[in-house]
């Protein structure tokens, strides 16, 4: 006789390759997201429709990358890396121009190659210290500098110092977890304060209004420094528990530049306080800590460095986002992980969501 499964039986295989803890942190701060944006974006009609579709994109994208097996994800590392690298340099060539940086690519459809490398750099260095695991040393290290160089060169030359950040640190990370000696690091420290003269002369004008905005945004208060002003303004008006939500008259009265997306965290602040942003900041911890809790039970050293690397890119987003909010970091394009409109970057963060879900999947099916 024919065994007749319940709706629960059928299901219950598709969702349990996703991590539960992890899942749940997700829809949490993707619900607070939801909640902001309803606010931030009444003034854009369709806002919320479209970052919903987008959701339901990055859930679909996570499902598949936790499908996938590390050992899969180890064989498209270098196709992925030189796929990203050839868009970036065909960008640089004849790229398209928006907004004053050449960062886009009509290839059939209009993508932006450097969000690419925010996955493919941390999936190639991880593939590459596999392959010396038991032979790394600085030779090793130099490779890996140059393979990190070459992709941050072509996306700083767009220019786009944001995704920059983003792609440095998720690559840095690897290198750093690789087993990199703090000897070195420090030397890279103190030799990259040393060229700061020259850094600073090759910014672009945009690049060092900004560092001056930063220092003192009354300078250009209706112009360059309007952005600062204003956010810090409403994360401070929101006091110990915010004035409603719905009810934030910086974001309403449209003095909120960005409001949906890379100045989100300003809605937020003043709608919920400080009370409302110690949870979000709670869930951005959990988030943070399952995460290198899944890389420090990852079982090998291909996904050790991956799921370590991906947890610092979320680290990244969201210090850099709420930093530049706050006033204690330079204004630069990183939108708020989960949290902000958009829907490149979600479909980009649910794919390393997904990855970390596989590696976690993996282990337990490796130990069973």
């Amino acid at each position: 006789m024919k065994r007749h499964l319940s709706p629960w039986q059928t299901v219950k295989p598709y969702l349990t390759v996703f991590d539960g803890p992890l899942a749940l942190i997700i829809f949490l701060i993707m619900s607070a997201g939801i909640v902001t944006l309803y606010s931030a974006g009444i003034d854009f009609p369709g806002r919320v429709e479209d970052q919903l579709r987008n959701i339901v994109v990055a859930f679909i994208v996570m499902w598949v990358a936790a499908i996938v097996p590390p050992q899969t994800l180890m064989r498209f590392a270098v196709p992925l890396y030189t796929f990203g690298v050839t868009l970036l340099i065909a960008v640089a060539l004849f790229g398209i121009v928006k907004k004053g940086g050449r960062r886009w690519i009509n290839v059939g459809v209009v993508v932006q190659p450097s969000e690419i490398m925010k996955i493919a750099m941390p999936l190639m260095l991880a593939w590459y210290f596999q392959k010396k695991e038991g032979t790394i040393g600085w030779r090793e290290f130099i490779v890996a500098a140059v393979l990190l160089v070459i992709p941050i060169g072509l996306i700083v030359k767009q220019p786009d110092l944001g995704t920059a950040i983003l792609v440095l640190a998720a690559g840095f990370a690897v290198i750093f977890l690789a087993g990199l000696s703090w000897r070195i690091i420090v030397g890279v420290l103190v030799f990259s304060l040393a060229c700061m003269p020259i850094v600073w002369k090759n910014l672009h004008d945009y690049q060092r209004e900004r560092i001056f905005m930063l220092i003192d945004p009354t300078t250009d208060p209706l112009g360059k420094g309007f952005h600062i002003i204003q956010s810090t303004i409403a994360v401070g008006s929101g006091g110990i528990t915010g004035k409603g939500w719905l009810k934030g008259t910086q974001a309403h009265l449209e003095f909120i530049p960005e409001r949906t997306t890379d100045f989100i965290f300003a809605v937020f602040a003043e709608e919920f306080g400080l009370i409302g942003c110690c949870i979000l900041l709670f869930l951005y911890l959990l988030l943070f800590t399952r995460g290198l809790m899944i890389a420090a039970n990852a079982p090998t050293f291909f996904t050790r460095l991956l799921a370590g690397a991906i947890t610092t890119i979320f680290f990244t987003y969201a210090f850099v986002n709420m930093g530049m909010v706050s006033g204690i970091l330079p204004v630069v394009g990183v939108p708020l992980p989960m949290l902000s409109y958009g829907g490149t970057a979600l479909t980009t963060l649910g794919f390393g969501v997904g990855i970390l879900m596989s590696i976690q999947r993996h282990r337990k099916l490796v130990q069973s």
